[in-house]
């Protein structure tokens, strides 16, 4: 049987060569199937559900809003994917991979260790892997592990993002990789999804665009703040997770903290995880990337694809003019 590259097997249903990124407490159900609707690949954290029961029904629902889709459209959605934490601090890893296992989930994004045992149990029945990295030493580990696919999260990316710019990690990635790349960081119209493409990527991958939608699940105070916020108001700290992240400034200060203490903090895992005084990140204090000053105002999932769609479009008839 021939063996699909995985731009291949992801092609079925999309429109724009996007990955909508699984944002923690801001991507869920309806989300995803929004996007995937929409024409790009929709995906989630495992951890938004709150148990691996949870999750179960969780892509049930996916699974069977999709199927809708098609019926009712004539036309296939997307794929969707799920994101695994695979540090030794996701007490739930077993179990949601049995469940991801059942429900034979097309796309599984792997974070913050080696996906060794992940990526043997999804290619098991037949699924694609990707393997989000900041550096080259991390993306050399990953393809060790077999992985399908690499996403280098390059500086301005929300959540945990790298420094290291996309035109130097890139081309060092590309010196022993050649399979599928994908690009995170400040991700927010058309014309930065077919900037990636001439870098080399695969597919761009963009969240804090999306969290300024009517399908997220992030509270509405944190959608504002984002559709009110440009770049210069994240921050890039280890303070409330331990590992380097991008934040919102304003959340940080109606927090009550000094921002001179997360622009100085140091990576301490463990204390960070555990010192009660801090706020907890992602649900005190909000994170985003530095595309956040992209977004205008509270929209429908639907309308912002529509939107990266047409710049897309016009960036390309620009570039062959």
């Amino acid at each position: 049987m021939t063996k699909h590259s995985p731009v291949t097997t992801l092609a079925s249903g999309l429109t724009l060569p996007l990955i909508g990124a699984p944002m923690f407490l801001a991507s869920g159900v309806d989300l995803v199937v929004a996007q995937c609707c929409a024409g790009i690949i929709g995906t989630f954290p495992a951890l938004n559900a709150r148990t691996s029961a949870q999750l179960d029904d969780w892509l049930t629902d996916i699974e069977t809003r999709l199927d809708a889709h098609r019926l009712e459209t004539g036309a296939a959605a997307a794929p969707y994917g799920i994101n695994l934490i695979v540090n030794d601090n996701n007490a739930r890893l077993e179990e949601d991979l049995a469940v991801v296992v059942r429900h034979k989930v097309p796309l599984v994004i792997t974070s913050l260790s080696a996906p060794d045992k992940v990526v043997e149990a999804v290619h098991g029945y037949g699924g694609l892997v990707f393997h989000d990295v900041i550096n080259a030493r991390h993306a050399r580990r990953a393809a060790k592990a077999g992985v399908d696919g690499l996403i280098l999260v390059c500086a301005g990316a929300g959540g945990h993002g790298g420094t290291l710019s996309p035109f130097a990690l890139v081309e060092e990635v590309r010196q022993f990789w050649e399979g599928t790349l994908v690009l995170s960081g400040a991700i927010a119209n058309g014309r930065s999804i077919l900037a990636a493409q001439v870098l080399g990527f695969d597919f761009a991958y963009a969240g804090t665009v999306f969290i300024p939608t009517e399908e997220a699940i992030a509270p509405e105070a944190h959608k504002k703040m984002v559709v009110e916020a440009s770049s210069d108001q994240i921050i890039y700290t280890p303070l409330f997770s331990g590992t380097h992240g991008n934040y919102l400034v304003p959340s940080i200060e109606a927090a009550g903290l000094d921002l001179e203490d997360a622009r100085l903090a140091q990576p301490r895992r463990m204390e960070a995880k555990t010192d009660p005084s801090r706020p907890k990140a992602w649900s005190q204090v909000w994170g985003a990337g530095q595309g956040a000053g992209q977004s205008r105002a509270l929209e429908p999932t639907a309308a912002i694809v529509e939107r990266l769609r047409r710049e897309y479009s016009a960036a390309r008839a620009a570039v062959c003019t």
